[in-house]
């Protein structure tokens, strides 16, 4: 079932939806998310913003760097390191509730958080590189960053719209009145989405909500898939990569296996997709019939 409602930063500030719980990495359920929502009354009293929250994730993510930068010498500041970084998800997710709670998301905010997240990964890659200190460390890890870059903001993409499809919004956000940064952050995560506008066409035309359910039933299996291009992953493996001495290993998970879902999952997604308008298109019930789409 759905998680509690809130105004997604990766959205329109109007527009609120609730979290997807079907489709959310596990660790976001069990412990990220439950402590965000213990601590946001705390932050919220204090008018503490979320930009500032989004602040201050970047310092524990670099602390959290720095700490795993000691991979060579000490296994003990790589659990140190863990524990910033869980500190950071922490962060990551309350900036978010503080944006609904306080009425203050929007592009704007979106992009600054952004901007906070993929910072926090560029620390980590200089300061892993500048400690293994040769030409293929730095190699790997400007490819693994470049990597990430395309994986986070296609796999974001891939969440705004299931949720907005699971809600019965419009296909994708208008860009008037964005800048430009934002509008082509918006595009890149668009740009594999094959069958937008045939599915949006395809819900608006339903008589009731049985066509985007039985969409929604199967899409989630794609992005469950894919919720292993979470921040959340990429922490666990850092942490081990550096606890086993061989930091390496995580330029080498992003660059194949990280890869290697997203590629998989947006085929599968819009496999399904593919699925629906043609159905649709050949007059046969998609809800009377959800197996066919599979």
């Amino acid at each position: 079932m759905p998680g509690p409602t809130r105004t997604d930063r990766s959205m329109d500030a109007t527009v609120v939806v609730t979290r997807d719980r079907r489709i959310e990495d596990r660790t976001n359920l069990w412990f990220v998310h439950p402590v965000g929502r213990f601590l946001l009354p705390y932050f919220v009293a204090r008018g503490v913003s979320a930009n500032s929250v989004s602040v201050g994730g970047l310092m524990l993510g670099a602390l959290a760097a720095g700490a795993f930068a000691q991979w060579a010498t000490s296994s003990p500041l790589v659990w140190v390191g863990l524990i910033l970084a869980l500190g950071w998800l922490v962060a990551d997710g309350l900036d978010g509730m503080i944006a609904r709670a306080t009425g203050t998301a929007g592009p704007a905010g979106r992009l600054f958080d952004g901007l906070c997240d993929h910072g926090t990964f560029v620390v980590i890659y200089v300061l892993l590189a500048t400690s293994v200190g040769t030409v293929t460390a730095w190699f790997l890890a400007c490819s693994a960053g470049a990597c990430h870059v395309l994986q986070a903001n296609l796999y974001e993409g891939e969440r705004t719209r299931f949720h907005r499809r699971r809600d019965g919004l419009a296909g994708e956000t208008s860009g008037a009145g964005r800048n430009i940064v934002v509008q082509a952050y918006d595009r890149l995560s668009s740009s594999v989405d094959r069958h937008g506008g045939a599915l949006t066409s395809l819900f608006a035309n339903a008589p009731d909500r049985s066509v985007a359910d039985a969409y929604i039933r199967q899409a989630q299996r794609p992005l469950r898939l894919m919720s292993l291009l979470s921040a959340n992953m990429r922490v666990y493996t850092v942490f081990v990569a550096c606890l086993l001495k061989a930091p390496a290993l995580f330029w080498w998970f992003e660059l194949g296996p990280l890869t290697g879902i997203l590629i998989v999952g947006v085929a599968w997604r819009n496999h399904i997709d593919a699925k629906f308008v043609g159905t649709a298109q050949a007059g046969t019930s998609i809800a009377a019939n959800p197996a066919n789409t599979a």
